[in-house]
C-alpha cells in the first residue's frame, strides 16, 4: 500500500466526539493511502466546541466527522444543514467549501441500508433506546422504512416524548413488560471505556423474546448486547457496519471519490481489526 507524504498542500480532515475512537482514523486513512489522495485523517476532543467549529472553518480543515455529545450542539456555529441533518436536527457531518460550513447526516444513510441489507420486517414492533441525536436518525430511518408500531424507550421525558411524538411512536420511561421483535441500541451502554462498558442495554428477557437486536455502539463491534444477542441465535446488526457505511459517505463528501465495493471492505476491516485492540480509546462514531 503506497504511503502518501504528508506536505503543505495536505489536506485535514477530522472527527469530534466525547471519547475519540481509532475506527474513523483507521478508515479513512486507510483508504487515502489505498488511492493515492493527499489528505490526513485525525480524531479530536473539545471543550470549548464553539472555538473547534471556529478552528475548522478558520484553518481550511476539510471536513469533520461530529459525534456524540456535539451532534446537536454544533448546529449554532454551522452555515448552512443540508436536508439530511435539517429533517432530523442532528448533524453528523461537516464539509468545508472556501470557509462555508455545511451539515449533513450520514447516520441515517447508513441505518436506512442496513434496514434493507439485513431484511428486518417491517412489520415488526421495536424499541428504541436513546433520545439523542443519533436516536433521532435512527428513529426517522425507521419511521421513513414503513415501521407502523414502536416505542423510545428513554429517562428523559421531555425529550423521549417529543421525538417519539414526533414520528408517531409512544415514549416509555423503561420497556418494563413490553417484549418488543425488534429492540434497537442508541445510548453508550456497553461501550468501551464508558461507565457501562459490560452491561446489557436491555434485559435477557427481552433479548430473549426479540426477533432482530441492533446496537449502533461501534466500539466494540461486540458489545455485551450483540453477543447476548448472538449467543441466542438472533439476528444482529452492529454499530460497526453503521459506522463503515456512514465513514464511507463522508469520505466521498470530503474527496469527491468513491471508493469500489472492495476498497470499502478492506477499509471497514481494517478499521475493525485495529478497533479490538484493548487499548484503543472508543466512541460511537
Amino acid at each position: 500500500m503506497m504511503k502518501v507524504k504528508i506536505n503543505k498542500d495536505t489536506q485535514l480532515c477530522m472527527s469530534l466526539a466525547g471519547r475519540p475512537g481509532i475506527f474513523g482514523t483507521r478508515f479513512h486513512n486507510y483508504l487515502y493511502n489505498e488511492l493515492n489522495l493527499n489528505f490526513m485523517y485525525k480524531a479530536f476532543t473539545t471543550n470549548d466546541l464553539e472555538a473547534t467549529i471556529g478552528g475548522i472553518r478558520s484553518l481550511g480543515i476539510r471536513g469533520c466527522a461530529i459525534s456524540m455529545p456535539y451532534k446537536e450542539a454544533c448546529i449554532p456555529f454551522l452555515d448552512e444543514l443540508d436536508e439530511s441533518a435539517t429533517a432530523i436536527d442532528s448533524v453528523n457531518t461537516i464539509v468545508n467549501d472556501n470557509g462555508k460550513l455545511r451539515a449533513y447526516n450520514t447516520d441515517y444513510i447508513a441505518v436506512s441500508q442496513l434496514l434493507g441489507q439485513h431484511n428486518v420486517s417491517r412489520d415488526s414492533v421495536f424499541a428504541l433506546r436513546g433520545s439523542g441525536g443519533m436516536a433521532k436518525a435512527v428513529l426517522c430511518a425507521l419511521h421513513d422504512a414503513g415501521f407502523r408500531s414502536g416505542f423510545v424507550i428513554a429517562r428523559n421525558e421531555v425529550a423521549g416524548r417529543t421525538l417519539a411524538q414526533n414520528y408517531g411512536y409512544e415514549w416509555k420511561e423503561e420497556l418494563g413488560s413490553i417484549r418488543p421483535d425488534f429492540l434497537v441500541n442508541v445510548t453508550p451502554i456497553g461501550m468501551e471505556g464508558g461507565p457501562e462498558s459490560e452491561e446489557l442495554s436491555f434485559t435477557p428477557e427481552a433479548i430473549d423474546q426479540a426477533e432482530t437486536v441492533f446496537d449502533v455502539v461501534a466500539l466494540p463491534p461486540d458489545t455485551p448486547l450483540i453477543r447476548y444477542a448472538n449467543k441466542k441465535g438472533k439476528k444482529t446488526i452492529t454499530g460497526a457496519e453503521v459506522f463503515a457505511i456512514q465513514a464511507l459517505e463522508q469520505f466521498v463528501m470530503y474527496t469527491g471519490v468513491r471508493p469500489n465495493h472492495e476498497q470499502f471492505e478492506q477499509a471497514a476491516a481494517y478499521a475493525r481489526s485495529g478497533s479490538t485492540s484493548k487499548s484503543a480509546s472508543t466512541v460511537t462514531k
